[in-house]
């Protein structure tokens, strides 16, 4: 307990370094400790932040590196933590259950969240019996990724609903690709599909199918996952950092005060240029980020529902992790 108690406060004692190092670096635009690319996983058929930041100009000479493509954010900000990538995102709640398990990393900028234009639906088809949430049972909920924001949602609307812990453990949620869900759907290999974004405009658009319930009615406006770097990188790269950080702040209120149209157009360029072989066509149904915070600052109230959903599930013991303790906006350098 004592050699614990040691390494923690050690850690909080490094974090408190790179925090103060982030603050003092200047974005000036440029990878002036070293670092001048940033290796990062990519989702099929969408533009990232980072990739809109980097096309508006807004990293300077720091370069974004391509490695790949993700469907999960669990994985991707676990790929972050193991030195594969530099940075990775995730739902709030993946990202305080990888800190809580010693991964030395830290979120520093929300990316995505929800809103009255940009959330997560539940639908099933037109003619389905699944009415409430106890229809629900025995059924399979299809997902990109179990552990993450789609099943925290649809954990939160059975227990509003009244289930048990055992009656909840008889919905099924189940991995489908984003790109596959409403397939899996139309088809009956799922009974619910989770859609967000553009895949869900475009399913709505196609018709028979419809919405049982979304995070937006459950939560209202909200950020939902963030952007986390290492303790290391932070520590060693602090100017590469803040410009990385900074540039992706500006990029969420470009987006913010840019008509929808014009960031279609910039994003359907991006996805042209990098010629990979993607279909640009959903990208029409693009409305928002839904970061509900200025330049994706992070607050405390960010992670404790999700921090509150771990503990009832038994993935963390309470108290176990702080908010606090779980990021940083001192690399954050938007308005300042």
């Amino acid at each position: 307990m004592a050699s614990t108690s040691r390494r923690q406060l050690l850690a909080l004692a490094a974090l408190g370094a790179v925090a103060a190092a982030c603050g003092q670096a200047t974005a000036s635009g440029g990878g002036g400790d070293g670092a001048r690319k940033l290796r990062y996983q990519g989702w099929a058929g969408q533009v990232t932040l980072p990739e809109l930041a980097e096309d508006l100009g807004y990293f300077g000479d720091v370069k974004l590196e391509w490695v790949g493509n993700t469907i999960s954010g669990p994985q991707d900000v676990q790929s972050a933590a193991t030195g594969q990538i530099d940075f990775g995102g995730a739902f709030n709640g993946a990202v305080v259950k990888l800190i809580a398990a010693g991964a030395p990393v830290k979120a520093v900028i929300s990316y995505y969240g929800v809103d009255e234009q940009t959330f997560s639906g539940y639908y099933v088809l037109e003619d389905s019996p699944i009415r409430s949430a106890r229809d629900l049972l025995g059924k399979k909920v299809g997902m990109n990724t179990l552990g993450a924001h789609a099943e925290a949602i649809l954990d939160l609307y059975l227990q509003r609903n009244g289930l048990t812990a055992a009656e909840i453990g008889k919905v099924e949620p189940t991995v489908v690709p984003p790109v596959n869900t409403e397939q899996a759907l139309r088809q009956k290999q799922i009974e619910v599909a989770v859609l967000g974004g553009v895949l869900r405009d475009k399913a709505l658009a196609t018709g028979g199918i419809r919405p049982l319930f979304s995070d937006f009615d459950l939560l209202g406006r909200f950020s939902a996952g963030t952007y986390v770097v290492t303790e290391r990188f932070l520590k060693e790269h602090p100017v590469t950092a803040r410009t990385f950080v900074t540039g992706v702040a500006r990029a969420i209120e470009w987006a913010r005060t840019t008509p929808a149209e014009e960031v279609i157009a910039r994003s359907t360029r991006i996805i042209q240029k990098r010629g990979r072989g993607e279909d640009t066509a959903a990208l029409k149904y693009w409305k928002s980020t839904g970061v509900a915070e200025t330049a994706g600052r992070i607050t405390d109230e960010q992670f404790k529902p999700w921090t509150d959903w771990l503990v009832a599930h038994g993935d963390i013991r309470a108290g176990q992790v702080k908010p606090a303790g779980l990021y940083t906006n001192q690399c954050n350098g938007y308005g300042g």
